[in-house]
């Protein structure tokens, strides 16, 4: 299957964030390849969001804010799981790049945790979109230490 990755600008056409697998056209072309697939941004970010977590020793994924708006966006009815909280994503014509902010558990090492994230991440994202991930740029947010415990929802621990 040959599928050429082509993206528009985000000023010249309003389904900006997609990047778009075009196959051959025609009768003589494989039935594989005939037509378009297009690759949302968000689908790319959420692909590499649950990569990322599948990665033993990451406790969790965002910055201290992020995290905590996104704890209360979960909360909210109909608006989905916070997958994407803490990916960046970049989707080119034929690769992508994507930023991660992890937490990851103490004790674990940082530098073999990043390789383990990064190879997870490239692996995922090029196996099911077929884009080449150029670069996983990896910040450490923050440290969870075994004491700690998991911020409780403001309504928990009052009346049982």
């Amino acid at each position: 299957m040959t599928d050429n990755i082509t993206s528009v600008g985000a000023a010249s056409r309003p389904d900006a964030g997609v990047s778009a697998l075009r196959g051959r056209a025609g009768t003589g072309a494989p039935a594989e390849t005939r037509g378009r697939t297009t690759i949302a941004d968000g689908v790319v970010a959420k692909i590499a969001g649950m990569a990322a977590r599948e990665v033993p020793g990451i406790h969790n994924l965002g910055a201290g804010m992020a995290r905590a708006f996104g704890a209360m966006r979960e909360r909210v009815p109909g608006s989905g799981g916070g997958v994407t909280r803490g990916v960046k994503v970049e989707v080119g014509e034929r690769q992508a790049a994507v930023d991660l902010d992890v937490v990851v558990e103490y004790g674990v090492s940082i530098v073999d945790i990043a390789g383990d994230v990064r190879t997870n991440v490239i692996n995922a994202v090029e196996r099911m979109t077929g884009l080449e991930v150029v670069e996983v740029n990896i910040a450490v947010a923050d440290v969870h230490l075994p004491d700690e415990e998991e911020e409780a929802a403001p309504d928990e621990g009052r009346v049982r």
